[in-house]
């Protein structure tokens, strides 16, 4: 470092201490975490001894005053100090692995660091400092999840606990928000939140704490439980004073109610259960709020189970490729059909709701579309090869992939590989809703079209930003979720039938092939035939087949009947 700008920075921190009349565990620990930084260091740890007994002995608190977070595993400099009390301190400078060596500048400015900080040396001021290192959030100036699992401790140490209910959350869309208010609103109105609930805690065990990003963890008298949730189902807040301003937060909620307790309960035990039903909240899009209860750690033990088998099963190739045909309304023949998973496990065929979930909460589910793709590929050239009837074929995407800078090079390998003609490949994804998502995905369709293959978005009409989904990206195809077809239970058959007929008369203006998948009813083809949507997938026509039956419907005589 510059030797001047150094000392600049380093005579700036030890000054704005001096100017603090009174300062307090933050305002020491903000100027000198600053310091640190400056200092390049990896970690200083504070070894606390009450006097030199107690340091023969080996008797000591050991305390973490800054961590840089980066890897450092040598004490470069230990400086021992005996305060006025006979108390002994012992300051442990690591170095950061990797980095070079500290200047002459660079150790004398450790040593004045480790001057200021003794200043605040006596035991309770130093620990005080401390102790707001470890138990707050800096960023937020409350309280972090080490503070959640003491005060969880305590409670569970006098059995105090069953009057209490663990929540985790996590605001819904809140990437959005970021991008739709700026991300200093966002934290204005992510405070303003939590000090809704914060309003609501009045007894001194009942806490919020941050555990990182915009995910938050509460301990609550369990009466209160309701008024949480009133708040976390979606609540105003004004973020434009002047203007009066304001945007709606929601949030995804998991809930454990800890009443009726059999046997001991640790802190861990509480984090693991609310965080398991948190995930399965935040994992799933029929509940905003999952409370935890036995029938949860079955669930969570079937998923392990599934997690454990897929690389085996996998390698075994247990998983099949079955094909549900597209059918034209026109003229009753099969004008295409989407690739859908099914795994024989153990002689059982295991449904695609059991297992797909679980693989999608990491990057098995990528491995399993490539595998599912190649599969595919394969049956394609098998078919080319025998001189069958070819129609074009959709393979399905997870989310997961958009991450994946190298996408488009691993899906033109796999179909290169297998010499199949790019028309042949219909690339599916599902619609999206956080901003860097949606840059992905834009990124991933132009380069899919690029290079000759047919993309098609599904679901539309559930997500978040469908219409801004189909105008800023090239799709070819768009497959209108079932829930855009009025059914016999439908409440308000009309205003559906609208809505499908102006969707399929926007998409075939902007040139878009249309499909309505869920058909299960006469009534709804003729909705289609009368709309000119002229392509249908559903039970109507056919479930998903087995790969030898579909084969028989890629006869070119073979005509649905219905």
């Amino acid at each position: 470092m510059n030797t001047t700008k150094y000392l600049t920075a380093l005579e700036n921190s030890i000054c704005k201490l001096h100017q603090l009349p009174n300062p307090g565990p933050e305002q020491i620990f903000e100027v000198m975490a600053e310091l640190c930084h400056v200092l390049r260091l990896g970690k200083v740890e504070v070894v606390i001894y009450d006097n030199e007994a107690s340091e023969c002995s080996g008797l000591s608190e050991t305390h973490c005053f800054y961590d840089s977070g980066k890897a450092c595993e040598n004490i470069c400099i230990s400086k021992r100090i005996v305060v006025v009390d006979e108390k002994i301190i012992v300051y442990n400078i690591y170095s950061i692995d990797g980095e070079a060596e500290w200047t002459e500048e660079e150790r004398n400015g450790i040593n004045t660091f480790i001057a200021v900080l003794s200043t605040y040396s006596g035991k309770t001021r130093l620990v005080q400092l401390v102790h707001h290192l470890t138990f707050y959030d800096s960023d937020f100036n409350m309280y972090n999840l080490r503070q959640f699992m003491k005060c969880a401790q305590i409670l569970c140490k006098t059995r105090r606990i069953d009057q209490f209910t663990a929540v985790r959350f996590n605001f819904k869309h809140f990437s959005v928000v970021n991008q739709n208010i700026g991300r200093e609103n966002g934290t204005l109105v992510m405070k303003k939140f939590i000090s809704f609930i914060d309003d609501i805690l009045d007894d001194e065990n009942e806490l919020i704490c941050r555990v990182g990003g915009d995910n938050f963890l509460t301990l609550i008298k369990s009466e209160k439980l309701q008024a949480v949730l009133d708040i976390l189902n979606g609540t105003g807040v004004i973020y434009d004073e002047i203007r009066n301003e304001r945007i709606f937060i929601s949030a995804t909620v998991g809930v454990y109610v800890l009443k009726d307790i059999d046997g001991v309960i640790l802190p861990t035990d509480i984090m693991d259960r609310v965080s398991l039903a948190y995930q399965i909240a935040k994992n799933t899009s029929q509940e905003d709020v999952v409370y935890f209860n036995d029938a949860l750690l079955a669930r969570r033990k079937h998923n392990n189970e599934i997690s454990v088998s897929f690389p085996k099963a996998l390698e075994d190739r247990e998983f099949l490729v079955y094909y549900q045909p597209k059918v034209a309304i026109d003229g009753r023949h099969i004008a295409g059909a989407e690739a859908l998973c099914r795994w024989m496990h153990n002689g059982q065929l295991v449904p695609p709701g059991e297992f797909i979930p679980v693989l999608e909460q990491g990057l098995d589910i990528c491995k399993l579309d490539f595998y599912m793709l190649d599969a595919v590929c394969k049956d394609i050239r098998r078919w080319l090869d025998s001189g069958m009837n070819i129609v074009r074929i959709s393979v399905n995407l997870s989310r997961r992939h958009l991450s994946d800078i190298d996408l488009l090079k691993h899906i033109i390998e796999i179909v290169d590989r297998n010499n199949v003609p790019h028309e042949y490949i219909e690339i599916e994804l599902t619609e999206t809703t956080t901003d860097v998502e949606f840059k992905d995905l834009k990124r991933t369709i132009g380069g899919l079209q690029q290079a000759g293959f047919s993309t098609s978005v599904d679901d539309f009409g559930i997500g978040y930003s469908s219409l801004n989904l189909i105008k800023e990206m090239p799709w070819n195809v768009l497959k209108l979720d079932k829930s855009l077809l009025p059914d016999e239970c439908d409440e308000s058959p009309i205003q559906n039938g609208v809505m499908f007929k102006y969707i399929v008369a926007m998409a075939r203006e902007m040139g878009l092939e249309c499909i309505a998948e869920g058909v299960e009813t006469k009534e709804q083809v003729q909705l289609l035939a009368d709309n000119k949507c002229n392509l249908a997938q559903g039970f109507y026509f056919d479930k998903p087949l087995p790969v030898e039956e579909f084969e028989t419907r890629l006869d070119k005589s073979y005509i649905y009947n219905r």
